[in-house]
């Protein structure tokens, strides 16, 4: 299970988790917008960024790093981003950044150069494991626990978020948070069928093709309509048409593409591209797509 991008869907849905986690206080009346955003003339390429959507510049931009993986440059990539966008930007905004790791293990010890930019108040590291048993009341919170729990109490957390007034009411948002349920138990317990997950949590039946995730990343169904067509020995152009709208979804997700990786997708069989249709669900970085068109499929 890809966690990470389950963390950047839901701080894309809930920007003032960010602000919760790091302790900062969220500007008043100030929305935010989640970005991934490329530093031109660089390989740089920023995982997260929150912009606030308000003229008023004491709200600050916030840089946010989800970090999975063991990293050695995880610091001097971070900085170097950081710095280069907000040259790039001529920003006058005060910045935040926040790194999020799942556990203390993952974190490399930080080159000493980068102790100064670590110890700024504008930075901050959370290490999840210390929020796995804390009690919680906020919707953000609880799906971040459900997220980093163990497939063994997953199910019980999940009962536990179905209780609560927020998710019993009959409103957009008590429906939004069935969805999240739902779509991170079928992560989590990939071996148990929607059916069997909905039996185990009393969860009523919700078509995950009709929540925000799966229109977003199919283009509201068209490009899988085109792939399964494609998969039944539809015409040549309607396969040219499946590739355009992957190559659409792939650039309003990651940004753009360089003219190999369209190549590389324009040739792929129909088996393939299927495939690439059911990962790109999964990727929130260019990296990730680069690694999948250089695997063996």
């Amino acid at each position: 299970m890809k966690t990470d991008s389950l963390f950047y869907r839901l701080f894309q849905e809930m920007p003032e988790l960010v602000f919760e986690l790091a302790g900062w206080e969220l500007p008043a009346g100030v929305h935010y917008k989640l970005h991934a955003e490329e530093v031109k003339q660089t390989s740089f390429r920023l995982d997260g960024l929150l912009i606030p959507q308000t003229a008023e510049l004491t709200a600050p931009v916030v840089f946010l790093e989800v970090q999975f993986q063991t990293d050695t440059n995880l610091y001097g990539r971070c900085f170097s981003e950081l710095c280069l966008w907000l040259y790039r930007q001529q920003c006058q905004r005060p910045w935040r950044l926040l790194v999020v790791f799942p556990n203390r293990t993952i974190e490399e010890p930080p080159p000493v150069c980068f102790e100064p930019f670590l110890q700024l108040p504008w930075v901050q590291r959370v290490y999840l494991e210390d929020l796995a048993d804390q009690p919680t009341v906020t919707t953000g919170r609880q799906l971040l626990q459900l997220i980093m729990a163990e497939p063994a109490v997953a199910v019980s957390r999940a009962q536990a978020i179905l209780t609560t007034p927020i998710a019993t009411a009959n409103t957009a948002e008590a429906r939004a948070l069935l969805e999240w349920v739902e779509t991170i138990l079928v992560y989590k317990l990939p071996q148990l069928k929607r059916e069997e997950i909905q039996t185990m949590i009393h969860l009523p039946d919700i078509d995950l093709k009709q929540t925000r995730f799966y229109l977003e990343a199919f283009d509201e169904g068209r490009v899988e309509g085109q792939l399964q067509g494609q998969a039944q020995g539809q015409a040549q152009g309607q396969k040219k048409e499946a590739v355009t709208l992957i190559l659409r979804m792939l650039r309003r997700r990651l940004g753009p593409l360089d003219t190999a990786q369209e190549t590389k997708i324009q040739s792929l069989p129909l088996s393939e591209l299927e495939a690439l249709g059911e990962a790109l669900l999964d990727f929130h970085n260019m990296a990730e797509l680069t690694a999948w068109l250089q695997q063996p499929h």
